[in-house]
């Protein structure tokens, strides 16, 4: 990955910076840029890249930033953050981060299949406004395709193959006719957005059938 000592220089940059500002209590904007708050799945990725070149070496990884991150992580659980019980983006910390213990992990599947999943996709969290088709921003939240995908590859990873293909078959439903994917799904409808293909969709449903299928 490192072409040279100015990438091994601006990677040691970046691991010093995101420990000073004390990445496991800062505040951002999430997966989805929106309100600033304290997110599971952002403190997720910092600890999953620290734990990860410390493995690797030949960085200046600081333990105790680590400690610190896994440490947050464990008392926000299962919880996104403190607005949001659950939320489309705790699945990374399954996959691709691999933070989550395995009991944990669990529980944020169950939670989130039963709060979020829906035929055509997941929707992001409860009173998710953007293509919501209540103008109040109630109850009507889109379903997102990609997170069948990415439930097919969290319940591989638990070992649970007959769900595996369950939500892989699901989010095969939602290839078009003309065979792309979309990004998403109005509410209990077959109309999709405008945003069709989309990358993320079609990238996800790949690795699903890779992590599911070997294809």
């Amino acid at each position: 990955m490192l072409r040279n000592e100015k990438d091994r220089r601006t990677v040691q940059t970046l691991i010093y910076y995101i420990c000073n500002v004390e990445y496991w209590h800062d505040a951002d904007s999430g997966m989805w840029e929106e309100a600033e708050e304290v997110h599971a799945s952002s403190i997720g990725a910092v600890l999953a890249a620290l734990k990860k070149w410390k493995e690797v070496g030949g960085m200046d990884v600081d333990q105790d930033a680590i400690d610190r991150g896994e440490s947050a992580l464990n008392v926000l659980l299962p919880r996104e953050s403190e607005s949001k019980f659950t939320d489309l983006a705790l699945l990374s910390l399954i996959f691709p981060y691999n933070v989550a213990e395995r009991d944990m992990a669990q529980q944020i599947v169950d939670n989130l299949v039963y709060h979020l999943a829906k035929d055509k996709g997941v929707i992001r969290y409860k009173f998710d406004e953007y293509y919501n088709r209540n103008p109040d921003g109630y109850s009507e939240e889109a379903e997102w395709c990609f997170g069948l995908s990415w439930l097919s590859i969290c319940y591989k990873v638990l070992g649970n193959e007959e769900k595996a293909r369950e939500y892989l078959d699901k989010a095969t439903a939602t290839i078009g006719s003309d065979g792309k994917i979309p990004e998403l799904y109005f509410s209990h409808s077959d109309e999709a957005n405008e945003n069709n293909p989309l990358g993320w969709s079609e990238s996800m449903y790949v690795a699903a059938l890779f992590e599911v299928d070997k294809v």
